[in-house]
């Protein structure tokens, strides 16, 4: 059955009145609906996660609930009244990926620093893709003594830092980039594969019967497995498909948790003091195909050797294969983790701003976001209720933001669209 909007009678798209030029609201005001129920999106798909780990918080759902009726009634919301509910929405996905951390690390075990192997060896294999570490941990246990080796993908990657899962020695490490990859390494890993959340393209015939989904995730044509307690499926498919073959590629890392950087505090405040670390870089976000992404590989490999890159989500996947070495012993790379673990960022950097005893907003900090999809909106509302200045998005602005809404968070908040990597890293410096 079609959507509809009962105002106006026409067809809605899936997005009720939010849809511009439907029922003849404000652009910006429409504008600002949208991305609240993006923003929505992405705390609900945080809150699910979370709520798997037994984490729930009543305030979270009466605040989707009331932010939800605001984009479906006709009432005629106020500008001023959006944007203070957009606030709301940022400091409610705070509280999320607060719960989500908790629930993983109390889970999981504290992420630890560690080099992930890449590539594949061999033997039969699986390659999980997606948020859901219950997902990955169910398969390693179910497939834990039957020669069947076990990869994770995209922003599975942080897995591999986790005690609880690295324990598993079948889980031999990662295998591919960013979602947006899938097409050509899915074809190449040649066994099945196993999508636990959303980030999944609608797969070619050529591995179309590889592909299993499972959870809220699902994909036409493909076979999902409703639950996880019983992987036998496809751990029979990938002992059919027998070994794969010997393919090594460079290590990367990941696995710098706010605890396990936190407890490098003395030295890093002691390098800054010393004039060693000079400035912080936040480079990562939602990566994705379009032309200018590489912005970021290049923004990263200008950046100066006495500067620490933080980064996170699948956006690593543009440079976290390079080497960037270490000042006194303070590695200069800190991937922190999957997207929801922007929460790490937060809390380093307002503990580095307790340390100097300055504003968060003072510190030798540049935050350069790459914005993609609904967990990045919500992510970005966090910032924007933190007060957070002078962020940098790209490498386009979204088209659900309008000029003029977009001119009010440049005046509000000093934000700014990416531009030239040369011309941006020297304004950063200068701060």
């Amino acid at each position: 059955m079609a959507m509809f909007c009962n105002q106006c009678q026409q067809t809605a798209r899936g997005i009720a009145c939010t849809v511009r030029g439907v029922c003849g609201k404000d652009e910006d005001v429409q504008s600002l609906m949208d991305t609240l129920l993006f923003g929505l999106k992405g705390i609900a798909a945080y809150a699910y996660h979370a709520r798997l780990l037994g984490r729930t918080d009543p305030e979270v759902d009466a605040f989707i609930e009331e932010a939800l009726f605001k984009t479906l009634t006709n009432v005629d919301f106020s500008q001023e009244d959006l944007w203070n509910t957009l606030m709301k929405a940022g400091m409610i996905n705070l509280k999320v990926m607060q719960m989500l951390d908790a629930g993983n690390t109390e889970h999981f075990g504290l992420p630890e620093p560690t080099k992930v192997r890449t590539g594949t060896v061999k033997g039969p294999g699986i390659l999980v893709t997606g948020h859901d570490l219950l997902d990955l941990e169910a398969l390693l246990r179910q497939t834990e003594g039957t020669g069947v080796n076990v990869y994770t993908h995209g922003e599975m990657l942080p897995a591999n830092a986790y005690p609880e899962l690295k324990k598993y020695k079948h889980l031999i490490g990662n295998y591919g980039g960013a979602w947006q990859k899938q097409k050509k390494e899915f074809d190449e890993f040649g066994g099945p594969v196993l999508v636990t959340t959303n980030c999944v393209l609608i797969p070619p015939e050529s591995y179309k019967d590889r592909l299993y989904t499972t959870s809220v995730a699902s994909v036409p044509g493909v076979k999902h497995m409703a639950e996880r307690n019983d992987f036998s499926e496809i751990i029979e498919h990938a002992r059919r498909i027998g070994d794969l073959p010997e393919r090594r590629g460079p290590d990367v890392w990941t696995g710098a948790h706010h605890k396990a950087v936190l407890s490098l505090a003395p030295v890093i405040i002691d390098a800054v003091k010393a004039g060693k670390v000079k400035h912080f870089f936040l480079v990562g976000g939602c990566d994705g195909a379009t032309p200018g992404r590489d912005y970021y590989t290049q923004l990263a490999e200008k950046i100066p050797q006495d500067s620490i890159i933080m980064t996170l989500a699948c956006g690593k996947y543009r440079f976290n294969d390079q080497e960037f070495g270490d000042i006194g012993g303070i590695p200069r790379f800190l991937d922190l983790g999957q997207c929801n673990d922007s929460y790490s960022a937060i809390v380093l950097a307002v503990e580095l701003s307790k340390a100097f005893n300055v504003e968060v907003n003072d510190l030798p900090l540049s935050i350069v976001l790459s914005w993609f999809e609904q967990k990045a909106v919500a992510i970005v509302l966090t910032l924007l209720a933190l007060g957070i200045r002078n962020v940098r998005v790209g490498p386009t602005l979204p088209a659900f933001i309008t000029p003029n809404n977009w001119k009010l968070i440049q005046d509000r908040f000093g934000w700014k669209a990416v531009g030239d990597p040369d011309s941006d890293l020297k304004d950063m410096l200068k701060g």
